[in-house]
């Protein structure tokens, strides 16, 4: 798990101690990168995040302030490592098989549900600790299990789920600055209020990030740029057919930024 950004740990631990969850960690360095391509003048015209990085996408549209931000995730995560000590559960990655072969294996399985829709070609399995292994055992392509302790995304985490609407309702979001693109269905959402329902709503509902790079599509992005280090959702894009956007990280944003800069930049005379 990469480290928060040094920058801003004197504001998580007034916030959350010493002890950083991970999705603070997580969260935070989406919410430096979104700073800093402010500072490069790289303004989005759409953002969209993955699970839990539909709250970077919430911070990088405006919606709230840093502060706010790790505050909300640092409970989320609280909630959801609580409701895993009473509700073990897991999750499994499915490469190479159509959602279609996934749904169809987990309606003969109780205790297991798809989780993430992320591409054609990649589903998530979510489910109870004791039945997820039973019921990919059936599915078809190759199985990642992930290093989670819960079954987010699930009936399974309704208790954490009420736990943050409850939280959630007593912030008042401003109004994104850029649409974003919910997970939850693909729909575009540009009010204060349908961002607070759509954080209230994700944790049990699946993340069906397949809507999201259709709605992106159809929203003619040319390209995206893919926050909070990492290039997971970069390289989901090969899977798509259709004239989805090209990626690329922030790393190798900052990178090619800088090359160009450096390319402007006055040689010295050699002596």
């Amino acid at each position: 798990m990469a480290e928060p950004p040094k920058e801003m740990l004197p504001v998580i631990r007034s916030i959350v101690g010493e002890r950083v969850p991970d999705q603070v960690k997580l969260f935070t360095l989406a919410a430096r990168d979104a700073d800093e391509s402010r500072d490069l003048a790289v303004r989005p015209d759409v953002v969209a995040g993955h699970s839990l990085g539909e709250y970077g996408a919430a911070y990088a549209a405006g919606c709230f302030d840093l502060e706010t931000g790790i505050w909300l995730v640092s409970l989320r995560d609280k909630f959801l490592a609580e409701v895993a000590e009473k509700i073990p559960g897991g999750m499994v990655a499915i490469l190479r098989a159509s959602p279609e072969e996934v749904e169809e294996a987990l309606g003969e399985s109780e205790g297991s549900v798809v989780a993430n829709y992320n591409s054609p070609r990649q589903t998530v399995v979510s489910g109870l600790r004791g039945a997820v292994g039973d019921a990919v055992a059936k599915i078809k392509g190759r199985k990642i299990p992930l290093n989670v302790s819960f079954a987010a995304h699930s009936p399974y985490v309704s208790a954490a789920a009420e736990r943050m609407r409850g939280i959630l309702d007593s912030i008042e979001f401003e109004k994104p600055e850029v649409p974003i693109v919910s997970a939850i269905d693909g729909s575009v959402l540009t009010s204060a209020e349908a961002v607070g329902e759509a954080l209230k709503n994700q944790m049990v509902a699946p993340v069906r990030w397949v809507k999201v790079v259709e709605t992106l599509a159809k929203m003619r992005v040319e390209e995206w740029i893919e926050l909070g280090g990492g290039n997971v959702l970069t390289r989901l894009l090969r899977d798509f057919e259709l004239p989805s956007p090209s990626g690329i990280t922030f790393e190798d944003l900052r990178a090619r930024i800088s090359a160009q800069a450096q390319s402007i930049l006055p040689r010295k005379e050699e002596r």
